[in-house]
């Protein structure tokens, strides 16, 4: 199984304001020397608490912003090397799934026009029967191209979101919280829908979430960040099985209390 994502030594630190005139602070490492790969149609789950670096490290990926330190390779092309035609040719085969749909997408905009957005952005043509026919396969139906996003659901917006992603059919689908904003049985399906996406299409995913309880139904491998620090990292099976940080099993007994929660209400 070949490597699609090479994730080596990535640091990232961000300057922190000065308390005194003449004195600097230290900066914010909000990733620090993180390595970790992602196999094509594999899922790899990252978890930790909100400012564990998940996101940043999600955004390091998609090369919305450098590494100070490290390297990200997909398919073994150094992403933050590449010049900006380079990338741009490049960005197609890796896509992001955003936590809100609803702020992700234009309400301007029809659904036809936001799913042929990343073929706009590629230089591709938006034809309309593959914008149909990619509808359809996140569950949709190709009438709703002329629709608005505020005419849809929250679990409808998500999946014109991930029919988005997946439009240009890339080989790496980047997921941040991206079923946190949904309540649990529209979660379950969109987690059933991502899985189908994978093994149809091959996808190589890496999914971010706070919650273990969603990440266990879903990857294969599991890297769990604190402070931007790696803790434990392997076969998500083997960690949520016998965690081996007591970080992780403060995470599996906050996923546990939170499902416990779920099926009271």
């Amino acid at each position: 199984m070949s490597v699609l994502l090479d994730i080596r030594g990535v640091t990232r630190r961000y300057p922190r304001p000065r308390k005194r005139l003449f004195q600097e602070e230290a900066p914010l490492v909000a990733v620090d020397n993180v390595s970790v790969q992602i196999a094509q149609g594999r899922t790899l789950g990252i978890v930790g608490e909100s400012g564990s670096g998940k996101s940043t490290l999600a955004r390091m990926v998609m090369a919305f912003e450098a590494p100070d330190a490290g390297e990200v390779l997909f398919e073994g092309k150094n992403i933050h090397a590449l010049t900006r035609r380079e990338l741009q040719a490049l960005r197609p085969e890796f896509q992001m799934i955003f936590q809100d749909p609803f702020g992700s997408l234009d309400p301007r905009r029809s659904v036809g026009w936001s799913v042929a957005q990343p073929l706009r952005a590629a230089g591709r043509t938006a034809d309309p029967a593959l914008i149909a026919r990619t509808l359809e396969q996140v569950g949709l139906r190709a009438a709703d191209v002329d629709r608005f996003p505020h005419q849809f659901s929250g679990g409808q917006r998500q999946r014109i979101a991930i029919a988005r992603a997946i439009v240009t059919r890339p080989k790496l689908l980047v997921a941040d919280e991206a079923v946190s904003a949904l309540d649990v049985s529209v979660r379950a399906q969109i987690l059933n829908l991502l899985m189908d996406l994978q093994e149809e299409m091959g996808l190589g995913i890496l999914f971010i979430s706070h919650d273990l309880a969603v990440v266990s139904s879903l990857c294969d491998d599991l890297l769990v960040l604190r402070n931007g620090v790696v803790v434990e990292q392997g076969s998500a099976a083997g960690i949520l099985n016998a965690p081996g940080h007591e970080y992780t099993h403060t995470l599996l007994t906050a996923a546990r209390l939170e499902l416990q929660g779920e099926g009271a209400a």
